[in-house]
């Protein structure tokens, strides 16, 4: 347990050097290329994080419990999450030009506020809270239905637009949390339960929520001294 809480330290450590931190030398603003780079990253590390013990894996492993199917299983949870995290990455482009830069500064702090606390908040899921298409589908698209209803309104959903709102930028940001969801599911749906049983799902939404608190701490910085968001 003491190497895993050491382990998820370092990628504190790492995203918030990412996220635009000091990290203990000068820190310049990253060239274009870099941005896109850090926007990826970042998307990705925080989203994995948020999804340990979040519904949508419940969801994963209940699936691939009744089913049995992992592949179909997994093309499924892909394309639900990109058309989901592609519809909430174009809200957030959308919100980081439509807004002024200070309205968007105090928008994304409290996204990440909001995030801060509710990573915290354990998620449950019953078998029969799962919505089912009404007619018979395969595994994939019975997957792609019950996935894409799943993350309508969930953290990672919420996550997405604010990220995308906060690096101004849609391709890294939601292939970046697409990423971050299936390395979070995949393990799921093929080791099962002996896998999410054996998470620190706490510690890990301990670490979630102090890169929430620190991304937003910067974006509170920017609108303190309004400065727009610029990566």
């Amino acid at each position: 347990m003491a190497h895993v809480v050491r382990d998820l330290a370092r990628l504190l450590t790492v995203m918030l050097c990412m996220a635009g931190t000091h990290c203990g030398h000068s820190y310049s603003r990253p060239g274009h290329g870099e941005h896109l780079m850090q926007s990826f990253l970042v998307s990705t590390g925080v989203v994995a994080l948020a999804e340990i013990g979040d519904k949508t894996q419940l969801l994963s492993l209940i699936l691939a419990a009744r089913y049995r199917k992992p592949v179909p299983i997994i093309l499924g949870i892909l394309l639900a999450t990109l058309v989901n995290h592609a519809g909430a990455g174009g809200v957030g482009a959308w919100l980081s030009t439509a807004l002024s830069p200070n309205i968007l500064n105090w928008t994304v702090v409290a996204s990440f506020a909001l995030m801060a606390g509710w990573i915290l908040i354990p998620d449950k899921l019953d078998e029969g809270e799962i919505v089912m298409p009404k007619r018979q589908m395969g595994v994939f698209a019975t997957t792609v239905f019950a996935f894409f209803l799943a993350e309508m309104g969930d953290k990672t959903q919420v996550v997405t637009i604010a990220l995308a709102a906060r690096f101004h930028d849609f391709l890294p940001v939601v292939a970046g949390t697409t990423l971050g969801m299936m390395l979070a599911n995949v393990p799921v749906i093929y080791l099962g339960s002996r896998f999410a049983d054996r998470l620190p799902t706490k510690a890990v939404h301990i670490v979630a929520s102090l890169i929430f608190v620190v991304l937003g701490a910067l974006a509170l910085t920017n609108a303190i001294n309004g400065t727009p968001l610029l990566g």
